[in-house]
């Protein structure tokens, strides 16, 4: 399966047969957390972020560095051009010339695709907005495979901020493709956006519900999630 020069705007772009695939993959590269490798060994990564990040931004930057790469980027964009008011396609067509492939993270929802649309390397959406976050629920799901041995079967709830939560509807979307039962718990006021839970019904069983009582026996996996302030 080749995913050179493929872009990772949203989890919706891959199939539960691609997904797998990667997952395998990520499995079998476990070791080079510890080892590292050559692999990417003259590949540069640019981080682009526009927003706070401590997670996925040191995750991105140490992996390319544990695989033999080097990274340049920012986390502060007011010591960028932006700050000028360079926007987004004329960030990409400068930074494409220094790196192999490019993070973004933005919050502006259709930014990451609005950069692919102007991109000659790929672009990798650490997250948009209440949009999506598709790196991260990758990492979920390889978490839920490695802690249950599987990912279908299960039934998963989801807690917290659903409306503008972008890792729960990259989630969400990436679990609808297995065979599972999905519980979405939140206030009324944070329910799931229509759009997601419009595709995720389409495809599973969806529970709505606004309090946990009665359905923490009944699930495996529960998921939280902060209240995104920022978003509000």
């Amino acid at each position: 399966m080749d995913f050179e020069g493929r872009d990772i705007i949203s989890i919706e772009d891959f199939s539960q047969q691609e997904i797998n695939h990667i997952l395998d993959v990520a499995k079998n590269m476990e070791p080079y957390a510890k080892t590292g490798s050559e692999i990417l060994k003259g590949k540069i990564l640019a981080t682009l972020f526009f927003e706070p990040s401590t997670r996925t931004r040191l995750s991105f930057e140490t992996a390319i560095l544990k695989l033999g790469g080097s990274y340049i980027g920012f986390a502060e964009p007011d010591l960028t051009s932006a700050r000028k008011g360079e926007n987004i396609a004329d960030t990409i067509r400068t930074v494409e010339n220094y790196a192999d492939v490019i993070a973004l993270r933005h919050s502006l929802e259709g930014s990451a695709k609005l950069a692919a649309d102007f991109s000659s390397v790929p672009i990798i959406n650490a997250g948009t907005g209440a949009e999506e976050h598709p790196t991260q629920a990758l990492i979920d799901l390889c978490t839920i495979r490695k802690d249950k041995g599987k990912i279908d079967g299960l039934k998963i709830a989801l807690l917290g901020d659903l409306r503008y939560g972008r890792t729960v509807h990259s989630l969400a979307y990436a679990l609808s493709l297995y065979n599972i039962e999905l519980y979405l718990v939140s206030p009324e006021n944070l329910r799931m956006r229509k759009d997601v839970l419009q595709t995720i019904k389409n495809r599973i069983k969806v529970t709505e519900n606004s309090t946990l009582e009665g359905i923490i026996p009944q699930i495996d996996v529960l998921y939280v999630t902060r209240i995104q302030k920022e978003r509000f």
